[in-house]
């Protein structure tokens, strides 16, 4: 006899009705013109799109402060809901919803000091959140011998190497599991 899994023995999607905030994905202050943007699309083992993950990204101020800054969940006074960012702080965390679509994006800074962004992925279906990193190739050309990527093999570095698609614009699709997965990192 199999019981279905109850809301204690899973991350979602119940987390989506609170976790997502206005602006989410603009980590960059608004106008910056150092932005970059980072996208993708979250797949399942079928390579079917995932519409209800969420996607947090962490990473250094550009000058490599791990510091961070306040400003990413300010509240109205008056209502006390959920008001966004404050526009101008830079605070190195994102957080956003997929779409119908499974898509995601951030806007933000290059990294300072490392050449990645670090991520974790909510899914449903998942015990527990997943993290990972996205590799930038233009930061990692500068930072040659990671220890993180020279440990794997060809085919899997590839799947934390995000895409060039235009000078300001990466893509780094999510696999949940299957073909292509995404490598995973475990800490303890």
């Amino acid at each position: 006899m199999s019981l279905a899994p109850t809301p204690s023995q899973t991350v979602g999607p119940f987390y989506g009705h609170a976790l997502p905030f206005p602006g989410g994905g603009d980590v960059a202050p608004a106008g910056h013109p150092g932005t970059v943007t980072v996208h993708g699309h979250v797949f399942d083992g079928r390579g079917e799109p995932v519409p209800d993950a969420l996607v947090e990204t962490w990473q250094p101020a550009p000058g490599g402060s791990r510091t961070g800054r306040p400003g990413s969940l300010r509240r109205d006074p008056a209502t006390g809901r959920i008001a966004g960012r404050d526009g101008v702080a830079f605070t190195g965390f994102g957080r956003v919803a997929t779409d119908a679509d499974g898509h995601w994006a951030v806007r933000t800074l290059p990294p300072g000091g490392v050449p990645y962004l670090c991520a974790a992925v909510f899914a449903r279906g998942l015990v527990h959140h997943l993290r990972t990193r996205m590799y930038l190739p233009d930061l990692l050309a500068l930072a040659p011998g990671d220890p993180l990527l020279e440990s794997l093999d060809a085919g899997r570095r590839t799947t934390l190497v995000a895409a060039r698609t235009d000078p300001r614009t990466y893509r780094f699709d999510i696999r949940l599991q299957g073909d292509g997965e995404t490598v995973f990192l475990e800490f303890s």
